[in-house]
């Protein structure tokens, strides 16, 4: 009886151990299959991370770079296809980016469409590639709506599908590309009726791709800012080059005369203007002019003015003449918030007279030797490129006077007398004429050399907000 019962009750508990021992196998195994996928899912995204380390590396084309991103995440979720959508510059439309062959259709298609699809598989194809959408439009557009990464199925994606049309997608993963609190675009991966639904595993992964994908597109937009940069570098470095030999890189020697000028662009182009033109064989005209704006469009204006002096000034004794013809010539091709301010003066050996007209620049300042004093020379005038000749032409003429031993003229642009500190304060046509009186007995050399080195001092390490141009004649 005892030895029944014991029996009974030993091969109860060995079956109880049975049960709970292959209950414990099972579970082992079932970790072992979840830590298999796990690991299968790691290393699908490391290979997805790999490709796009190496894409980086070799100087990817954006083309290039969202076919692997699509390519990539179609392989590892084994989907029947993928498309990439990138936001317009608006920031109100997705545009194609790129979509892979046989990729059923996220959106609506015209039925006239998906019947050529039926005999044309490129039919489907172009009409896709060419398709925008809109926010908020469907699956795709609703990603830039509320901005979540989404599973869809059946009739959520597009409204009563055929059931069987390869065409149409029956399953699909959509998430925005979000990076910086900014969206850059759309990833969408989608199956057909006859491929596996999506689950949320695969969502899971699908997240992570997402978050890479908007980081790739990120560096690619800087990428693409720097190359952009180094280029309009570049460019901007040969225009430099360039105007550097439209201006003059030293005055001419003339009998009489000690000329000095020099040119301080803001940027890497100026848009100011100094010259010397040989108007015969006794006289020089010296030139100096400063466009309205900086940079490139100032530069360009700076040598159309420079062509047609040039053309002009050549014979003519009357400086009034000149920009008149100049003011002429400029006017049909300069756009209205333009115009140009010029001095231009005609020096004469033969007589040391100095002929000179003003188109609204700073007025030049006069040294007299004899007494010390500075003269403004302020006759009247009005920018170049503002009238087409009818009131310039009026109050244009020219102003005569004569420059006796170390006189000295300063022309100049309001880059030096706007110059600013960190302080905001104007380095002022006070301190400019002190300078002026304190460094002629020097000779134009020494005068643009103390006026430049001051301005930078008074500076100091402020940006430069303005081109400065200087011209210093001395009579000997």
């Amino acid at each position: 009886m005892w030895t029944y019962i014991f029996f009974t009750l030993f091969f109860g508990a060995f079956i109880a151990l049975l049960v709970v021992l292959n209950t414990f196998t099972r579970r082992i195994a079932e970790l072992e299959r979840q830590r298999a996928d796990l690991q299968v899912e790691e290393d699908r995204v490391f290979d997805f991370l790999h490709e796009l380390g190496e894409a980086f590396s070799e100087g990817v084309r954006s083309s290039e770079l969202h076919r692997l991103i699509v390519e990539a995440a179609t392989r590892i979720l084994d989907a029947h296809g993928g498309a990439l959508y990138l936001m317009d510059k608006s920031d109100s439309m997705l545009v194609p980016g790129f979509i892979s062959k046989g990729c059923p259709a996220l959106h609506e298609v015209p039925e006239h469409v998906l019947q050529q699809a039926e005999t044309n598989h490129m039919a489907l194809e172009s009409y896709l590639r060419l398709s925008s959408i809109r926010r908020g439009e469907g699956v795709l557009g609703a990603a830039l709506v509320d901005p979540r990464p989404r599973l869809y199925v059946e009739a959520e994606l597009i409204p009563n599908p055929a059931a069987d049309n390869p065409l149409i997608a029956h399953s699909a993963m959509v998430a925005p590309l979000i990076y910086r609190r900014k969206i850059l675009g759309v990833l969408a991966l989608a199956n057909g009726p006859m491929s596996t639904p999506f689950t949320e595993k695969d969502m899971n992964v699908f997240k992570t791709i997402a978050e890479q994908s908007a980081f790739a597109l990120y560096n690619e937009v800087v990428y693409l800012e720097a190359g952009e940069k180094k280029r309009l570098d570049h460019d901007l470095e040969i225009a430099r080059e360039i105007q550097a030999i439209l201006l003059p890189s030293a005055p001419p020697a003339m009998a009489g005369y000690e000329l000095s000028g020099v040119n301080v662009p803001a940027r890497q182009v100026s848009g100011d203007y100094l010259d010397y033109i040989k108007v015969d064989d006794r006289r020089l005209g010296v030139a100096i002019a400063d466009v309205s704006g900086k940079g490139v469009p100032a530069s360009l204006i700076m040598a159309m003015c420079r062509s047609v002096i040039r053309s002009e000034a050549v014979g003519k004794t009357s400086a009034a003449e000149v920009l008149r013809r100049v003011n002429q010539q400029l006017y049909p091709d300069i756009k209205e918030d333009m115009f140009i301010s010029m001095a231009y003066l005609i020096l004469d050996s033969e007589n040391n007279s100095v002929t000179l007209a003003r188109a609204g620049h700073d007025a030049p300042l006069f040294y007299h030797a004899a007494t010390g004093d500075i003269e403004k020379l302020s006759p009247k005038g009005m920018a170049l490129g503002i009238d087409s000749g009818t009131v310039f032409n009026r109050v244009c003429a020219d102003f005569q006077f004569d420059l006796h031993a170390d006189d000295c003229v300063l022309l100049y642009t309001d880059g030096a007398t706007e110059a600013l500190n960190r302080e905001g304060a104007e380095y002022g046509l006070p301190r400019l004429i002190d300078l002026l009186q304190n460094s002629a007995p020097n000779g134009a050399n020494a005068i643009v050399g103390r006026i430049t080195d001051d301005v930078k001092s008074f500076v100091g390490n402020y940006p430069q907000h303005d081109d400065i141009t200087l011209i210093a004649i001395r009579k000997k």
